[in-house]
């Protein structure tokens, strides 16, 4: 069962154990990300989450990677547009070392300058890498033009020019601001004690003392159209509409319609563009949820000389599904959406995820029997509601690549309202 405890300083910490496991996976959710950023300093929560791993005040670089692999442990991280996450997994006897090298590299960086020199070169690197792979920075592209403005529209890993220009100060000044424990979650999924895992994040974390809920832009979706042309083989498309935020009613009946619309190879994009017609090798589409927002989103790459064809075909498969779905499609989707939930039980690093992002969006662990009871529930009709909802919403449009066969944005928007 599922165990919560919040210590003094306002820390949560989280357990879900698995008695069948010899392993725990354990980590450290912070609920600050890209959207917390102002555009003078984008890029510097990666940038934060990079230098965590260069050297504490006890620990050099070196050595936490040496200290987590010698026990055949392995520890990672990421940065995502609301929260940023440190993360182990060790075999259950080095649960105590893994609290105390995740509980240390957000506690106790030092920003060595010359660490953040080379981090610094490693990250424009990544940005570079990015700006090279089309089917990736298309994203980004479609995420500022939605919400363009503001924090949640700003690329997680920033431009090469403000990484190169980020100052050891600004760093600090960033976590001291956010890194604080009430907006922190210790999770850990596996072969875990809860009361153990409490005592060792009061001990790992008594000296972390409570800061001030800082303010965030509110989602404010726009919508429009961006284009930029490049020499490529293929066009790369995401276009899309406003979603829902993860506490939205129609959260699940939008997952179920994204998943019967373009989630599999059953899909009807997969089965008509790519099966049917041969007009691309990848199609899919895309639910990305925020606490006060979200977004969904179809991609398909196809050839210059497909794209005339492929962009009405879409849409017109779009419009399909908002005026019917049959029963045998909703349950099949249902099964697939239970299914991998049920899957993903048996990850320890899953379970982890699932209880510290459930924290931090509802506030609370929600059992597996809800999720499935709620999923359950979608029928056909709610899954028409929520397709038509997002039609009532002003689109949003992003190409890379040839774009002259391309119709124009008013066009498009016509067919997808």
């Amino acid at each position: 069962m599922v165990e919560l405890s919040t210590l003094g300083n306002g820390l949560r910490v989280i357990s879900d154990p698995m008695d069948t496991v010899e392993t725990v996976s354990v980590g450290i959710w912070v609920e600050v990300g890209t959207r917390h950023e102002s555009p003078d300093i984008n890029g510097v929560s990666h940038l934060l989450e990079h230098m965590a791993f260069k050297g504490t005040e006890r620990r050099s670089a070196r050595a936490i990677a040496e200290e987590i692999e010698a026990v055949g442990g392995i520890l990672n991280a990421y940065t995502s547009r609301e929260n940023t996450a440190y993360f182990a997994k060790v075999l259950k006897e080095d649960l105590e070392l893994a609290v105390d090298i995740i509980a240390d590299i957000v506690q106790n960086p030092v920003m060595a300058p010359d660490e953040l020199a080379r981090e610094r070169d490693v990250i424009v690197q990544e940005i570079n890498q990015a700006h090279d792979t089309p089917d990736d920075i298309v994203f980004d592209h479609f995420q500022k033009t939605a919400f363009p403005d503001q924090g949640l529209g700003l690329p997680v890993l920033g431009s090469a020019e403000l990484v190169q220009g980020m100052e050891r100060k600004a760093i600090l000044d960033y976590m001291g601001g956010h890194y604080n424990p009430r907006r922190m979650v210790l999770a850990a999924a596996g072969r875990v004690d809860h009361r153990r895992l409490v005592e060792l994040a009061g001990a790992a974390f008594e000296s972390a003392a409570p800061g001030p809920d800082i303010p965030h832009d509110s989602c404010r979706y726009a919508g429009g159209d961006y284009r930029e042309q490049r020499d490529l083989e293929q066009v790369h498309l995401v276009f899309g509409f406003e979603g829902v935020a993860f506490q939205d009613p129609d959260f699940y009946a939008l997952s179920v319609f994204s998943t019967l619309l373009g989630g599999g190879m059953s899909s009807r994009l997969f089965q008509e563009i790519r099966e049917n017609r041969g007009l691309v090798y990848n199609i899919y589409s895309f639910v990305s949820c925020y606490n006060d927002g979200g977004l969904f989103g179809i991609y398909a790459g196809t050839g210059e000389d497909q794209v005339e064809d492929l962009i009405p075909l879409v849409c017109e498969e779009m419009g399909k599904a908002c005026e019917r779905v049959t029963d045998e499609e909703v349950a099949r989707t249902r099964a697939q959406l239970k299914a991998s939930i049920l899957m993903s039980l048996e990850s320890t690093a899953s379970r982890c995820e699932q209880a510290a992002r459930q924290l931090m969006v509802y506030g609370r662990p929600i059992p597996v029997s809800e999720i499935v009871e709620r999923i359950e529930a979608v029928d056909a009709d709610a899954v028409i509601a929520a397709a038509r909802r997002l039609r009532t919403s002003r689109p949003t449009f992003t190409a890379l690549g040839p774009l002259e066969r391309i119709e124009t944005y008013q066009r498009l928007a016509e067919r997808l309202v």
